[in-house]
């Protein structure tokens, strides 16, 4: 049966409870080498101990000794998890949390990607309901007493935004991928530090900045009711990223535009707090879970073609990002200032070329992932109720065969 009628008339529910859910206010600490000032956050925070938890990959290169070293100039006890090498894991973390309760850790330092900052919010949950099993965590919304354990973000990636977003996804015992919502997560810090992304191959960096422009762009267009500083911070991520991410592809270590970049993931992981996401996600969320390719990837494939299709709802609000962004100026009119600003994102596309991914989509499956879509876009509040035939007219625009 088709619920497009239920899911138009409850389509701006997910706004309305997302905002009465306390989100972190995390103060930000910015800059090439930042990550060597977390000893002093840790010692001036009162923090006599603390979990440092990374992934195989950044621990093989290294890249957790200057926090470990600022840790002992700052005399702060740390033990370091570094076995992550997947998304979240039920095991993962429940191994990570033993660790973090036996060494009786104050403070869970998160030095990774979405994974270990997903991974690292379960444990910081996990450890002040240690009664629980982790699998009984699980909860779609996961209510903490008194806050999770503290948290100092520090993202490796410019993509995920995971480094201030409430949600976390686990793949449980059965295989399958579970998100929650903490009540209560407890971010105190997030540094950005440009040093972590600047040798990131640019395949990575091109699909990471994607990411971060659909949660931008999205967050912006939405139909919830939002607060004109939240609004200015999903406007200013497009900004940066229109500006920033075209120099990073050229010139890889630009300390500044990395720093920019670091920025607008942030400020777009701000958007799915307060703004959530739209059809791009419920897109790609399905397309990437049918055929097993990677997130941005996913994001990539199914931007413009959610973007132009849902053109005639957006285009006060896309005329507004070609504003604020200086694609043009208050005298063009709103529809060619949409297609301005349209213009302006196929040509970053381009520029990183992610205009030239093979799309995997075939028509057999479009009834399954049409399903797997409507199921996914209840969680959001996007601009107008897609009904079967929008998803299916979509779907054909990157249909192989």
């Amino acid at each position: 049966m088709d619920t497009y009628i239920i899911r138009k008339q409850i389509h701006r529910l997910p706004g309305k409870v997302i905002h009465n859910i306390p989100m972190p206010q995390p103060e930000v600490v910015e800059g090439h080498g930042s990550r060597r000032q977390i000893g002093e956050i840790c010692r001036q925070s009162g923090y006599r101990q603390v979990l440092l938890v990374t992934d195989k990959t950044l621990s093989g290169l290294g890249y957790e000794q200057a926090i470990t070293q600022a840790l002992d100039a700052a005399e702060v006890g740390y033990c370091l998890f570094n076995k992550i090498n997947s998304e979240p894991t039920i095991g993962l973390i429940e191994a990570a949390r033993k660790e973090a309760l036996e060494n009786k850790a104050e403070c869970i330092i998160a030095l990774g990607g979405g994974s270990v900052m997903d991974t690292c919010k379960m444990v910081a949950a996990g450890v002040k309901i240690p009664h629980l099993k982790v699998n009984a965590l699980l909860l779609k919304f996961l209510p903490v007493p008194d806050k999770t354990l503290p948290i100092i973000a520090v993202p490796s990636t410019a993509g995920t935004g995971a480094e201030v977003t409430v949600g976390a996804v686990v793949t449980n015992r059965r295989g399958t991928k579970s998100s929650t919502v903490l009540i209560g997560l407890d971010v105190t810090h997030v540094v950005l530090d440009s040093e972590l992304t600047i040798h990131a191959p640019q395949q990575v960096t091109a699909a990471c900045g994607m990411d971060a422009l659909s949660h931008c762009i999205e967050g912006a267009v939405s139909d919830v009711d939002v607060d004109e500083s939240d609004e200015r911070l999903s406007e200013e991520g497009v900004r940066l990223i229109l500006q920033s991410l075209p120099i990073v592809m050229k010139e890889p270590e630009n300390i500044e535009a990395r720093l920019g970049m670091c920025r607008a993931a942030m400020y777009g992981g701000h958007a799915i707090n307060t703004q959530l996401a739209g059809y791009v996600h419920a897109f790609a969320h399905s397309i990437g879970a049918k055929y097993h390719i990677p997130h941005g990837q996913a994001i990539s494939l199914m931007l413009m073609p959610v973007l132009e299709y849902q053109k005639s709802t957006c285009i006060a609000k896309y005329a507004m990002l070609a504003r604020y962004c200086k694609i043009t100026d208050g005298r063009t009119g709103d529809d060619k200032a949409a297609e301005l600003f349209l213009q302006a994102i196929r040509q970053l596309m381009a520029q990183c070329g992610m205009d030239k991914l093979v799309s995997p989509v075939k028509a057999c499956d479009h009834e399954a992932l049409t399903r797997m879509i409507i199921k996914d876009s209840i969680n959001y509040s996007a601009p107008f109720t897609f009904s079967k035939n929008d998803i299916e007219q979509v779907l054909m625009t990157v249909t192989i065969e």
